[in-house]
């Protein structure tokens, strides 16, 4: 599982060599991404489809099935990175010309951001999107899919290294004050990058960004804010949430969640001190359960992180994962006073960031306060907006993005929303 408040922690391998095969690629009835991979190449359908490339030694191409280490049948070749052409299932396509600018801005306090504005083909007005990345450590503008995809349908993309990752200056942070101040001064930098062929304005923050763009929404002017598999919890809620879910899934009844519990506000208490409290209290409930057949499955969204050290070690190791995270931040003010259009894309399934309450807060915003939010439920998708398949043990692997998803980005970025978008259930605004 991939934490959305630690994932700094984790590394990434670089792009291959082939990194000139990279780009959107344009089909006679769809088009189809080619972005770096650990360790390869992935492809992503716009339908939803995605498969990972190896190369083989006589320099053709194994595709596998979503990411899995299974082939998946499908006959993917390229004709060489000048001549920009992409054999799928012997359908030919062509790797589309987009419009690309490279950018350096100014960030809250004069920091240097590296960005990078992705328009269609063409001179037409077309929207714009600011894509507000999560807890990655990586860079934005080489790893995130969507700043091809999205212009591939029509959708101007400006995609830009948060602070301290990739070519942009600073430390990097999970302050949400902090990025959201960023955002703004992104969507800032695309308007004036864009120019006349800008026309709706808008954020997608996914994972942790669905705390930041709802936040950089209420700081400038923007015509809507799409959250992918985001937070209306804290993230302190979070850890609780996951916790009691994956619990269930262990089979684990009331009694010994409710222990499990004890162990998870304990590690709350120390990470909301930035490991200066609580480490005492935290090593003897631990101490108290330790021993318990059920110990081993206690892992919540962060817990997971602090339960192998102890006293001092937990001290001096927590501050690897000491970046700003404000974890009890409450993101409900924000959404209320928010009167910019959004559309929340909820995964049913999700087990680093459970939907439950976020869901129940988001239709009382809507009931209540009358607050123009759109949520879409995908129905057996985990986190990252992937549909699944488990083993025995309940380790998933991703097999495919749902039918309908990456569509109903596109759509609500060009204000309009369709009836249905493959299985998903629409609540939406009366």
């Amino acid at each position: 599982m991939l934490s959305i408040l630690l994932a700094a922690a984790l590394s990434v391998a670089p792009a291959p060599g082939d990194g000139c095969l990279v780009g959107a690629y344009r089909f006679p009835d769809a088009t189809l991404d080619v972005a770096p991979s650990d360790g390869g190449l992935r492809w992503r359908h716009v339908d939803g489809r995605s498969g990972k490339l190896v190369k083989q030694d006589d320099g053709g191409w194994t595709s596998l099935e979503g990411w899995t280490d299974r082939p998946d049948g499908h006959r993917v070749s390229f004709s060489g990175c000048a001549s920009g052409e992409m054999h799928f299932d012997g359908v030919a396509g062509r790797r589309i010309d987009l419009q690309v600018t490279e950018t350096t801005f100014e960030g809250k306090d004069g920091l240097k951001l590296a960005g990078r504005l992705l328009m269609p083909e063409g001179d037409a007005v077309v929207p714009l999107v600011v894509l507000v990345h999560g807890a990655e450590s990586s860079s934005a503008r080489e790893w995130d899919f969507m700043q091809r995809q999205l212009p591939a349908e029509g959708v101007a993309v400006f995609v830009y290294d948060k602070r301290g990752t990739g070519g942009s200056e600073g430390r990097y942070t999970q302050d949400y004050d902090v990025l959201a101040d960023d955002a703004v001064a992104a969507v800032d930098e695309a308007r004036r990058l864009g120019g006349a062929r800008v026309g709706r304005v808008g954020f997608r923050g996914g994972s942790q960004g669905g705390w930041v763009a709802p936040l950089a929404a209420t700081r400038t002017t923007v015509d809507f804010v799409v959250v992918a598999y985001g937070l209306a919890v804290s993230p302190l809620e979070e850890d609780r949430e996951a916790t009691i879910l994956q619990m269930q899934l262990k089979g684990h009844g009331p009694e010994v969640i409710e222990r499990a519990l004890e162990i998870v506000d304990a590690a709350g208490v120390v990470a909301a001190s930035r490991f200066t409290m609580g480490i005492e209290a935290f090593d003897a409930v631990r101490d108290r359960y330790r021993d318990e057949p059920w110990y081993k499955d206690v892992y919540g969204n962060f817990t997971h992180l602090l339960l192998p050290h102890m006293g001092d070690a937990l001290r001096e190791a927590g501050q690897a994962y000491n970046f700003g995270t404000p974890w009890d931040y409450d993101s409900l003010p924000v959404l209320r006073r928010l009167r910019t259009p959004q559309l929340w894309q909820l995964a049913a399934d999700d087990i680093d960031a459970p939907m439950g309450e976020t869901y129940r807060r988001l239709r009382r915003l809507v009931t209540e306060d009358d607050a123009p939010i759109t949520i879409a439920v995908f129905p057996g998708a985990e986190h990252g907006m992937t549909l699944f398949e488990a083993d025995a043990d309940g380790a998933r692997t991703s097999l495919r993005y749902p039918d309908g998803y990456n569509r109903m980005t596109v759509d609500f970025a060009k204000g309009r929303l369709g009836d249905a978008y493959g299985d998903a259930r629409m609540h939406r605004p009366e």
